[in-house]
């Protein structure tokens, strides 16, 4: 890797292994939401219970995924990443064991704490890797359409897997972690990657912050149950509130800060960051809304559904190859914005859904969809992440995939929301219908508020760039 801009085969190999812990992420998840039919059934777990199957990954995910981004820095990147991948191996593997749901629920809760562990250390190492600049937007890219590849194919593969046993759908991920274990060991470079200054760790930031993120992402997930209490909701908004203000003071007084509050100084990082909240409260809200329209009220199977969506797969050819000539073209937050415009377009044109839509009519909101991912959560990555130290590169990524997965539980929550209240108790296929053309309003807002604060990004940058000149 040291010609600036070229990839020998030692840095393909890392790339491929990188890469693949994120696509193990995405199709574990993926997987899951299509077999989650299977697991009730089996285990008799009731509505509730089996949601919690699904939330109790996002609230350890995204609970830990600051502490897990600054263990990286300051433990070991390398270290960090085999040592959670192989604790998901073994969560991974105990879910498909389970026998009872509350054992279910254990194990993807701490398989979702060892992927916020892993998904920042995993990035940070590629962004330390590969020098700032055309190489390491290329390998950006190449990780953010293996990501969106991953879901896309978790879909085909969970639709395939789960009528045969839904256990294959933790067996499966099991497998190929293994092999990237295996991989990660011979080709993550041994450099001591931890950060030289002998910071002591903030045990009370890091405490604070995680209590805060969890409570937060808990209260935004019960806004989507049916059946949640209010004031246990509201209780744990107000309570991580409170977690989160200490957790700012503690960062203003403690000499080796968790968080340094400098970071968020920076207008570059902090746009990518709503950005990305709002990118991917969008899109999770648009997914999950089109998933019940087509298996709930068109009656389509599994492994219909899967193949339907799988042309948002295409960012997967797109990101490492027409997004970087456009990046360098035209610079990273312009093809943020023409990404976020796209999105936009492809909520319009699904907002019209009919009870007798044909895929063809569909599949122009799709394929859109698939373009503006691969515009949009690469370049998402590179304008997060550029300008930022080495020593702070775990921080940064874990910043940004926080955003994502708050805006993911948040727009889940949103839509869901929505379209029960809309539908109301009537339960005919039109009430549904209007409560499903009412809640994608609610993706279409998101992403517009989220091109509208790009917008300002690039007015920002240009004024910046005249005053330089002047």
């Amino acid at each position: 890797m040291d010609k600036k801009n070229e990839m020998n085969l030692y840095a393909w190999s890392l790339l491929l292994i990188l890469c693949g812990a994120i696509f193990l992420e995405g199709i574990d998840v993926a997987m899951l939401n299509v077999a989650l039919p299977s697991i009730r059934n089996d285990l008799g777990m009731s509505t509730t219970s089996l949601s919690w199957v699904i939330s109790s990954y996002v609230i350890g995910y995204g609970g830990f995924m600051l502490l897990g981004g600054r263990a990286a820095d300051l433990l070991g990147r390398r270290k960090m990443f085999l040592i959670w991948l192989f604790i998901f191996i073994l969560f991974s593997g105990l879910g498909g064991f389970a026998t009872e749901g509350w054992v279910l629920i254990l194990a993807r809760f701490v398989t979702g704490i060892a992927a916020a562990f892993m998904a920042p250390a995993g990035l940070s190492i590629i962004t330390t890797s590969f020098p700032e600049g055309p190489l390491r937007n290329r390998a950006l890219m190449f990780y953010a359409g293996t990501a969106a590849a991953g879901f896309s194919l978790g879909l085909v593969i969970g639709g395939l897997l789960s009528p045969i046993s839904w256990r294959w759908v933790f067996y499966a991920p099991v497998i190929l972690a293994i092999m990237i274990l295996i991989g990660s060991f011979i080709l993550i470079p041994k450099k001591d990657d931890v950060n030289p200054t002998n910071q002591t760790f903030d045990l009370a930031g890091a405490l604070s912050i995680t209590g805060s993120m969890m409570l937060l992402i808990f209260s935004i997930v019960q806004l989507g149950e049916a059946n949640s209490d209010w004031r246990i909701t509201l209780t744990a908004c107000i309570i991580g509130f409170i977690l989160f203000i200490t957790f700012l003071l503690i960062e203003r007084k403690s000499k080796s800060p968790l968080v340094r509050l400098g970071i968020l100084r920076s207008g570059s990082l902090l746009r990518a960051n709503l950005s990305a909240l709002l990118f991917a409260s969008s899109f999770s809200g648009f997914q999950f809304i089109v998933v019940l329209y087509l298996q709930e009220l068109r009656g389509w199977s599994q492994i219909e559904t899967g193949l339907a969506m799988l042309v948002i797969g295409i960012d997967a050819i797109l990101a490492p190859t027409l997004t970087p000539w456009l990046i360098q073209k035209l610079g990273t937050n312009r093809v943020i914005f023409g990404g976020l415009l796209l999105a936009a377009l492809s909520y319009t044109l699904f907002q019209p859904i009919e009870l007798d839509w044909t895929y063809k009519a569909m599949f122009p909101s799709f394929i859109i969809l698939g373009l503006s991912f691969a515009l949009t959560y690469g370049p998402l990555t590179i304008a997060a992440t550029d300008g930022i130290e080495e020593k702070e590169q775990g921080l940064a990524s874990s910043l940004l995939y926080t955003s994502f997965q708050f805006g993911a539980a948040l727009g889940l929550s949103i839509v869901i929301t929505v379209s029960v209240t809309v539908t109301g108790a009537n339960d005919s296929p039109q009430a549904i219908l209007e409560g499903y053309q009412a809640a994608l309003l609610i993706p279409l807002n998101a992403v517009l508020l989220g091109g509208a604060v790009t917008f300002i990004g690039l007015f920002s940058r240009k004024k910046a760039s005249s005053e330089a000149s002047e």
